[in-house]
């Protein structure tokens, strides 16, 4: 085995290690709205359940030279935000949004998407997506780099954001008796690189002395 200590490896250093070890990744198209009403998507793959009572998905937003990034900034003004599961059908368009724009453009100028009304929240939904959360913000953790707490330093480097779900939105072609089909939805997953992935071999395994999660 190849020893590394992160401590001695740059940032992009353990990025690289990090997405190229962490696959699959989910990825969240995630739409917010700033306090001027422009609506923001853009896309991100560190992204995940944290529990299911409550209803509660987080994302973190790596800050770029200690500028919080405009999903981040919205989400801190407004409280809302709307989750959207990328598949095949929207992955062009999410990577189109993936674009850096100035905070006063709306990536719907450059991404073929086209937003819808939620029913919790002021946000829009985009239709292209299958699957969507309407979400609030529930808690918001700053995570800072240790060095920089023992002097005493404000200097965050990630916006942690918990999101709680406010409301599902479905597409009634994925949703069978309470479940999601998986290979009707067709979610893409992250990779490294410019690298994705689709839903591929499916196989069931059972836990031991567990009946099976009907």
């Amino acid at each position: 085995m190849i020893y590394l200590d992160p401590q001695n490896l740059t940032q992009r250093e353990n990025y690289k290690l990090l997405i190229g070890s962490i696959i699959p990744r989910p990825v969240a198209i995630v739409t917010t709205r700033s306090a001027e009403g422009t609506v923001n998507i853009a896309p991100f793959s560190f992204f995940s359940i944290v529990s299911s009572e409550p209803a509660i998905v987080s994302i973190a937003v790596q800050r770029k030279k200690g500028t919080m990034k405009d999903t981040a900034r919205n989400l801190l003004t407004t409280k809302e935000a709307v989750i959207h599961i990328l598949d095949r059908s929207n992955v062009e368009a999410a990577n189109q949004a993936a674009a850096l724009l100035p905070a006063e453009q709306s990536e719907l100028t450059v991404a073929n998407f086209t937003p819808v009304p939620s029913q919790t929240v002021g946000v829009p939904g985009l239709q292209e997506a299958k699957i969507r959360f309407e979400t609030t913000l529930y808690q918001h953790v700053p995570i800072n780099e240790e060095e920089t707490k023992e002097k005493n330093k404000e200097e965050i480097k990630v916006d942690l954001l918990l999101l709680k779900i406010t409301g599902y939105q479905i597409n009634e072609q994925v949703y069978e008796e309470g479940k999601i089909n998986p290979k009707k939805l067709a979610a893409v997953s992250r990779l490294a690189g410019n690298s994705y992935a689709e839903i591929g071999e499916i196989f069931d395994l059972a836990r031991p002395n567990e009946k099976e999660d009907k």
